[in-house]
C-alpha cells in the first residue's frame, strides 16, 4: 500500500532555544519534518534576516519526551546538552 509523502521541503522550522545577552540566539532549523534538525547560533539581526528568507515555521513547544526505552538512552542529547553536563565514561 503506497502512503503519499509528507516530507515538504518547503516548510521550514524554528525552534528558538536561548537567546544570549550578547546578542546571539542559539536555534533549531529543520526542513520538512520539525523532529529532523540542526542547531544553529546566529547573531539576532542575521537571525531575523534567515527566517524571513526561509518563511520559516516557529515551533514554540519543546518535544515531548519519548517513552521508547532506546528513545531514552545515552545517545538521546542535544549539541547544546554537551556545554551543560559532563558525560560519562560508559566503563
Amino acid at each position: 500500500m503506497d502512503h503519499p509523502s509528507t516530507f515538504d521541503l518547503n516548510k521550514k522550522y524554528v525552534r528558538i532555544m536561548e537567546e544570549q545577552s550578547n546578542g546571539l540566539v542559539l536555534f533549531e532549523f529543520s526542513v520538512g519534518e520539525p523532529e529532523m534538525m540542526v542547531e544553529l547560533v546566529m547573531p539576532k539581526p542575521a537571525f531575523a534576516e534567515f527566517c524571513e528568507k526561509n518563511q520559516v515555521i516557529f515551533l514554540t513547544n519543546n518535544p515531548a519526551p519519548s517513552t521508547d526505552s532506546a528513545s531514552n538512552s545515552d545517545w538521546n542529547w542535544r549539541l547544546s546538552d554537551a556545554t551543560n553536563q559532563r558525560f560519562r565514561d560508559p566503563t
